[in-house]
């Protein structure tokens, strides 16, 4: 006997803009996404450091520039809806 699935589609809306209101969830997601960031930042340096090979480092250098713009960018959100709070 042979089964056969109904694949449903469904649509999810789309957040232009960012809720105005940073729950108590929220703002635990973005703490640990925040250390995430800081992590990763530091591990890219800290392997950077400990290379010899010339592009592995700039590759390593370019991927800590990146999560420190995210990190930069979290925490500007943050510190900007706490100013209109």
């Amino acid at each position: 006997m042979q089964q056969q699935q109904q694949q449903g589609t469904t649509t999810q809306a789309v957040m232009n803009q960012p809720p105005q209101v940073i729950t108590t969830k929220d703002l635990a997601y973005l703490a640990d996404h925040m250390s995430w960031q800081l992590t990763a930042l530091k591990k890219c340096h800290h392997y950077a450091n400990e290379c010899t090979d010339q592009e592995v480092v700039n590759l390593l250098n370019q991927a800590g520039q990146m999560h420190l713009r995210h990190y930069q960018m979290l925490l500007k959100h943050c510190q900007q809806n706490n100013l209109q709070m």
